[in-house]
């Protein structure tokens, strides 16, 4: 009986996220810290209105998870050098306890917005369906500043090829507007 209630709620969520994503309906997310996050699905990407213009890193982590606590220096030194140019987006998926969650980010100096899972449960699903990603972490998408989805990459990747990714973008988008 719980299988199949599980498979019930399952198929409404999945029909809820979908609605979300194509219509003007917005998953909010709100950070450990009370930040409200409004994120629209669009054919390519996210519309995150709190993030417009921004190169987005969306990374989807836990705080047990060894390569996900190596990412945490190299976001931290991103957001110090590109943070005018950069937002970054970490949804813990281990179901750590918000408050712990919340000691664990001050602990680790962590400057960027952090969610834990049962406040991002409907986005992780969303991500999971539409990305068909199978759970494994740290699991990073990087989006353009228009919101377009570049990069889906499971793994920890190294802060110089993130930062090369992002002085790309930057140049990208300085090119395009000098035109």
């Amino acid at each position: 009986m719980k299988k199949i209630l599980s498979l019930i709620i399952a198929s409404v969520l999945s029909i809820t996220i979908a609605y979300a994503g194509q219509n003007d309906n917005a998953i909010t997310l709100t950070t450990i810290n009370g930040k409200k996050i409004h994120i629209y699905g669009t054919d390519k990407g996210f519309k995150i209105p709190e993030y417009k213009g921004k190169i987005m890193f969306v990374e989807f982590w836990g705080t047990h998870c060894p390569p996900c606590l190596m990412s945490i220096p190299h976001y931290i030194d991103l957001t110090k050098k590109y943070g005018k140019n950069i937002s970054i987006l970490a949804i813990e998926v281990q179901d750590t306890p918000k408050d712990q969650l919340k000691a664990f980010a001050a602990a680790k100096g962590i400057n960027y917005d952090v969610v834990d899972y049962r406040t991002g449960y409907m986005f992780v699903q969303y991500i999971a369906q539409r990305a068909r990603w199978k759970g494994s972490i740290p699991f990073l998408l990087i989006l353009d500043q228009t919101g377009k989805v570049q990069i889906a990459q499971v793994g920890l990747v190294p802060q110089n090829q993130l930062e090369t990714v992002i002085k790309s973008m930057i140049n990208k988008t300085t090119n395009t507007s000098k035109r």
